[in-house]
């Protein structure tokens, strides 16, 4: 009988690190094959100076450095796979080839389906172009169902978890289509932004599996997030242009494709393009390095250099803000780019890396970004005060006293860190902590506001 450290445990264990390697896009199974010799050479190297095989085997797990960074070598190394992996499967001897196709043929059926599902009302009378209310309302509904049974099945979730989900799905498809709203009323347009952010916080349980409980889990949803985002809109322009030059050379034989485009190209591309972008996301993410925490890297001291110009005129001019819709969208939609720029930087960063610049740079936006909030809820409590409360309002205030909270405790949390007071860890977990607040926020909104303010 084998014991714990017997030859058996130690090829289950090799066997584990093999599989998990195999995960990696940039690392082919040849690859894998010349990586585990070098393991095992290592492994008896130390095991005849002294060490038991289960000790030699996390040693030279540890001196080959760890899978992420292992992954980035290998794509330094072999640049010219990279591009290819984009688009081209690979025959691999351990059958990743035969998942990888039937992951695709999955995400093209299910995008199908979701542009058969934004079709369907038409069917029973409710065209797109005099139901806008409608549409709006229910488009996440059109595609985050099946973005969230995607990945219930890739995580083989357990069936109670997954009729779980789907009744939240349910739920929320009843109640926005219960409630008699005013058309085009402020409920109904609250309702519509507010809606999704509720629903996403769904797909990230789905595609963190069961590692939601876990802030690694969430973190790896954030990333998802933001790269879904990247590579959603870089289809939007692809298909922006195909559409133009399509509807040009249409044109220039006398046939007026725009009707057709607007019925049927774009609302089912629109639902289509999410559950592609996300399957792009989760099949190629470490073939290249994420996108969005490079971008984060840009744009955070251009954003700062933004909120310090805004706050230095805001105070040299005397003038207050005009809390309108409009500028009210404006401050929330810049806050939370900030915190974009925040969870992205803390996602992308080393976490034993001790405080440098890009840190400071980070803890100068956080404050910048927190001084505009102050001001901009002043501005709504004043405005309430004058006019009187309505949903807007109630609903801008919500969200500013939601994003205050977070920017506040990460701003001291950042100090903290960059006077080394606190670990790194604790920015991240109190990020992913706070992640389910604005979903709680969201469906709040989506649930009592319509009956508490008339459906108006």
């Amino acid at each position: 009988m084998e014991t714990s450290n017997g030859p058996s445990a130690l090829e289950e264990q090799i066997e584990q690190w093999r599989s998990y390697l195999r995960s990696r896009q940039a690392i082919h199974s040849s690859d894998v094959i010349e990586l585990e010799d070098h393991l095992r050479e290592v492994i008896a190297n130390l095991v005849e100076s002294g060490l038991a095989t289960d000790e030699a085997f996390l040693v030279a797990v540890k001196r080959m450095g760890e899978l992420d960074a292992l992954s980035r070598e290998f794509a330094r190394e072999h640049s010219d796979r990279l591009w290819k992996q984009l688009v081209v499967t690979l025959t691999d001897a351990d059958g990743s080839d035969i998942r990888t196709r039937s992951d695709a043929i999955v995400v093209l059926c299910l995008a199908v389906a979701a542009a058969v599902l934004i079709k369907i009302p038409a069917l029973f009378g409710i065209p797109l172009d005099q139901n806008a209310g409608f549409y709006a309302r229910n488009l996440s509904l059109f595609v985050f169902p099946l973005l969230t049974g995607y990945f219930a099945w890739k995580r083989r979730m357990d069936p109670g978890s997954s009729w779980w989900l789907a009744a939240t799905f349910f739920s929320a498809a009843v109640l926005v289509n219960v409630y008699p709203f005013l058309p085009g009323g402020y409920t109904e347009v609250l309702v519509a932004l507010h809606l999704p952010i509720a629903l996403w916080v769904i797909v990230g349980i789905a595609y963190a599996g069961g590692r939601w409980s876990e802030a690694v889990g969430r973190m790896d949803f954030i990333r998802f997030s933001g790269e879904v985002f990247i590579y959603y809109v870089l289809i939007a322009l692809g298909g922006g242009v195909l559409s133009g030059i399509t509807a040009m050379i249409f044109y220039a034989i006398g046939v007026d494709v725009e009707p057709f485009f607007e019925s049927w190209v774009l609302p089912c591309g629109a639902v289509g393009a999410v559950i592609v972008a996300s399957w792009l996301v989760e099949a190629k993410k470490s073939v290249i390095e994420n996108m969005a925490p490079v971008l984060t890297r840009l744009f955070t001291p251009l954003f700062a250099g933004v909120l310090i110009a805004f706050l230095v005129t805001l105070v040299w001019t005397g003038r207050g803000i005009d809390i309108k819709r409009n500028a009210l969208i404006a401050f929330d939609l810049l806050l939370v780019v900030v915190l974009g720029l925040l969870l992205y930087s803390l996602s992308a960063r080393d976490p034993e890396s001790p405080p440098g610049l890009a840190d400071i740079l980070q803890v100068v936006l956080l404050v910048s970004a927190l001084l505009a909030d102050v001001v901009a809820l002043g501005a709504i409590v004043a405005r309430i005060s004058e006019f009187g409360i309505s949903p807007n309002r109630i609903a801008a205030l919500g969200e500013n006293v939601v994003l205050l909270i977070n920017l506040v405790w990460s701003t001291v949390l950042y100090i903290r860190f960059v006077r080394e007071a606190v670990p790194f860890s604790a920015l991240e977990r109190w990020q992913t902590d706070y992640l389910p607040v604005y979903a709680v926020w969201a469906a709040i909104v989506v649930t009592v506001f319509p009956p508490v303010f008339g459906y108006i």
